[in-house]
């Protein structure tokens, strides 16, 4: 597939559109939403006009992976993943849904995005540097790059669909949400970092750091959106891993290293990427898949 058959966009005129993301467009049945996962590929917030072959699918399959993995620790939102069981009006456009999509429950989300870093890398690492902190949690003096951490840390940040995420304190979750759910979401959130790590630690993956989403419905928590995809998260080979140094990966680094070579400003427009670089990069998101869940895509 070049990525000029990449699906970028769906335009399903007879659905309803519930909100277009980064990545996501998603389509609203009352109580339940049709989420459609593109190859629209992000960096520095701003989406690429080109896109990335079977990005969509992995992260969609890689979601529904960890979902069963996780369904004991906190209920998902996920339904199903069978064309034939969709709506029937969605059935029509089965050739873009197959293995990019899924019915999910609708549910309330919760205006937190919930980071957990068990490695030091990217902006906590620079963080760190600068005040020895992330987040406001100390940690010990001395601690190289991409250096594991001896218990792993919850930072959470804000949510944004176009501009940039922000970092804020736990006290401050605990403002926006209240005690009793913003500690539910810090314990449930370690936990799954902690499970997901372990497992793709046996399949020969580091998971650095991840974000979780979470949602209510009926007074009920959910975990929804995308989980612990290259999207979301650092995957790092294990048997290339060196604490002192970046580390090669199996999500889009290889698509900001690009563009940290061009003279661009971060703002939209971005850049067209050129074909060898869309062809690594959906390399590296099919590796993935293939070493996490023994899913093989085409």
């Amino acid at each position: 597939m070049s990525s000029e058959e990449c699906v970028l966009k769906t335009n399903f005129a007879d659905l309803k559109l519930f909100k277009r993301g980064k990545v996501r467009d998603v389509y609203d049945f009352g109580d339940r939403l049709l989420i459609v996962a593109t190859d629209r590929i992000s960096a520095f917030d701003v989406i690429l006009p080109n896109g990335i072959p079977c990005k969509g699918k992995v992260l969609t399959h890689i979601t529904k992976f960890w979902f069963d993995q996780l369904k004991d620790i906190v209920p998902t939102h996920f339904i199903t993943m069978n064309v034939d069981e969709y709506p029937e009006e969605c059935r029509v456009y089965r050739d873009i849904l197959e293995g990019r999509s899924m019915i999910v429950e609708k549910s309330e989300p919760l205006p937190v995005e919930c980071v957990v870093r068990g490695y030091l890398a990217g902006s906590g690492y620079f963080e760190y540097k600068e005040c020895g902190s992330i987040c406001g949690i100390s940690l010990p003096k001395n601690l190289l790059e991409s250096g594991k951490l001896e218990t792993p840390v919850f930072t959470p940040s804000t949510k944004s669909e176009t501009g940039h995420d922000e970092n804020i304190s736990f006290n401050r979750v605990v403002e926006i949400l209240g005690t009793e759910l913003a500690e539910k979401i810090r314990e449930i959130s370690i936990k799954i970092y902690m499970r997901a790590r372990n497992i793709a630690e046996k399949k020969g993956i580091i998971i650095a750091d991840t974000k979780f989403e979470f949602g209510i419905r009926g007074g009920k928590l959910f975990l929804i959106d995308e989980v612990l995809t290259p999207d979301s998260s650092r995957f790092w080979p294990k048997d290339d891993y060196r604490q002192g140094r970046a580390q090669k990966s199996f999500d889009k680094q290889f698509v900001r290293d690009y563009l940290l070579t061009l003279d661009w400003d971060k703002t939209p427009p971005g850049p067209e990427l050129p074909e060898e670089v869309v062809k690594k990069t959906s390399e590296k998101y099919l590796e993935a898949i293939k070493k996490l869940a023994d899913i093989t895509l085409r």
